[in-house]
């Protein structure tokens, strides 16, 4: 998988294959990162189930301040790691942990959370309402899902798409 665009644009990252792992398309990240500007100046960001890190390193890559990637395998983790090496990313945190138990645990506000859940889990059911007190002022959720998401009890979707069995979604919390 390619960074699509910054500073390390082209730039290949090397991941295991691990079951359940689903690669954000380069036509999905080129369009979440039109939607949420080219220039992630500053930004914190937040990769939760980061799986390829695709997400979180293509947010350092356009000047993200900071990244945290969360990820519960350790495959997965590793791979994380090594990229972060290759990269010289050194705003990148890796955490192997579960999602829930960091929100729990980390206290953190984040001005963009990157949310690319398992499918067929309730994943969505169980985050949504812990997520609004991780998000800045202004902050945004991107999350994918294997349905449309509508808005719903404290969110607002603010923009979406499809790619093949993948739906997308800019999601933006009424409550913060």
């Amino acid at each position: 998988m390619r960074i699509s665009g910054g500073e390390w644009r082209s730039r290949l990252l090397r991941f295991p294959d691990v079951t359940g792992l689903r690669p954000t398309p380069d036509r999905v990240r080129q369009t979440v990162f039109n939607w949420l500007g080219q220039d992630m100046h500053g930004l914190a960001c937040l990769d939760l189930f980061a799986g390829t890190g695709a997400m979180g390193f293509e947010a350092l890559s356009r000047g993200a301040g900071k990244v945290v990637l969360v990820e519960t395998s350790a495959a997965a983790a590793k791979a994380l790691m090594d990229n972060r090496a290759a990269l010289k990313a050194e705003r990148a945190s890796i955490l192997q942990m579960d999602a829930l138990q960091f929100l729990a645990q980390n206290k953190q506000r984040f001005d963009v959370i990157f949310i690319d859940p398992p499918y067929h889990q309730g994943w969505l059911d169980k985050l949504l309402p812990l997520l609004a007190g991780h998000l800045t002022q202004n902050g945004i959720a991107y999350v994918e899902a294997e349905f449309a998401l509508a808005d719903m009890d404290g969110w607002q979707v603010v923009k979406h798409g499809k790619a093949g069995n993948v739906f997308y979604h800019l999601l933006k919390s009424i409550h913060v």
